[in-house]
């Protein structure tokens, strides 16, 4: 959904990581809410937020989607495998492939090259590759956002890009 290239995650890191969500999913979020909003506090089923025991997240989710989504906080790697419903593993291993790769690279050479990388491996996430644990559907299936890609997914996916940035341009 979304991610953020920091070198410390400050809270207005924090806070801008988080609107970035905020900006794509917000209408969605705030429909379920809307939804549950009758029920009492206790039976309402809203979006849910995992993170670890990082506070700069509980401030920044407290100040952009306190009332309308649940945090679940201080949530470890291994939640799971002691019984918890939810995990934020998926994250922690993004962030190691990511730390793996600028190893590799040695760094990305500049800022924008960067944020240039994060956003590919970002859209190769959640409309290219398939994910064991969604049944080996993408995140973007998953959420029924159907791109009709076929079987050259990043292929299609770019060529869809260019005709629309093309049609932008007249």
């Amino acid at each position: 959904m979304a991610h953020l290239f920091v070198e410390k995650r400050t809270i207005n890191k924090c806070i801008e990581f988080l609107r970035q969500i905020k900006v794509t999913c917000y209408k969605q979020i705030l429909e379920k809410y809307n939804q549950e909003k009758g029920k009492p506090k206790s039976k309402r089923k809203l979006i849910i937020f995992v993170c670890d025991k990082f506070e700069n997240y509980r401030t920044s989710f407290n100040k952009l989607f306190y009332r309308v989504a649940k945090l679940r906080f201080g949530i470890p790697i291994k939640a799971k495998k002691n019984g918890l419903k939810h995990n934020n593993n998926h994250i922690e291993r993004y962030n190691q492939e990511i730390k793996d790769r600028i190893k590799i690279m040695r760094n990305f050479g500049s800022y924008e090259g960067a944020e240039y990388f994060l956003n590919l491996k970002h859209i190769i996430h959640n409309f290219v590759n398939p994910h064991m644990q969604l049944k080996g559907s993408t995140p973007a299936e998953s959420a029924e956002i159907d791109l009709k890609l076929g079987r050259r997914k990043l292929l299609n996916l770019i060529r869809r890009c260019s005709k629309n940035k093309h049609h932008s341009l007249r």
